[in-house]
């Protein structure tokens, strides 16, 4: 199976990442979505895991705070700020958050730690990025994937 991850688009789905976005078979987001018609572009493409950001505000009263999903037999912990994951992660694979608009990919007592980054509008001279990973019998694998940024969007 594979997934795309990805966080804080801000109301842009740039073209690169639709292209991705069209060869994987699950799509995770960790938050900051900025408006429904990426949700709805996003739902066109793969299936659709969402948690709520920060800025995302009234449009997106449904979509959840937080959300745990199985998926190729690995789960999958969202929230959009990490510092909102609780102490208990028992049962958690992968936790993935966004936020802070840079990439993280680390393990820690054996919970996989991603921050996809941002692909959206860049912010704060950050990379652009996004993930792909492959889960296959209750592993998974991740690529950091770079976006070329102009300078002007």
């Amino acid at each position: 199976m594979k997934i795309a991850i990805l966080s804080d688009t801000h109301g842009l789905l740039r073209p690169q990442v639709v292209e991705y976005l069209k060869t994987v078979d699950v799509i995770l987001h960790g938050g900051d979505i900025n408006k429904q018609s990426i949700v709805d572009e996003l739902r066109q493409y793969a299936p659709l895991y969402v948690v709520r950001g920060n800025n995302d505000q009234d449009w997106a009263e449904a979509i959840p705070h937080d959300l745990t999903v199985m998926l190729g037999g690995v789960t999958f912990f969202m929230v959009h700020n990490k510092k909102e994951v609780p102490k208990d992660l028992s049962g958690v694979d992968v936790v993935v958050f966004g936020h802070s608009h840079k990439y993280v990919q680390q393990e820690q007592d054996d919970v996989l730690w991603l921050n996809p980054g941002s692909c959206g509008p860049r912010r704060f001279h950050q990379e652009i990025t996004m993930m792909l990973a492959e889960v296959a019998d209750g592993r998974i694998t991740v690529d950091k994937i770079t976006i070329p940024h102009e300078a002007k969007l």
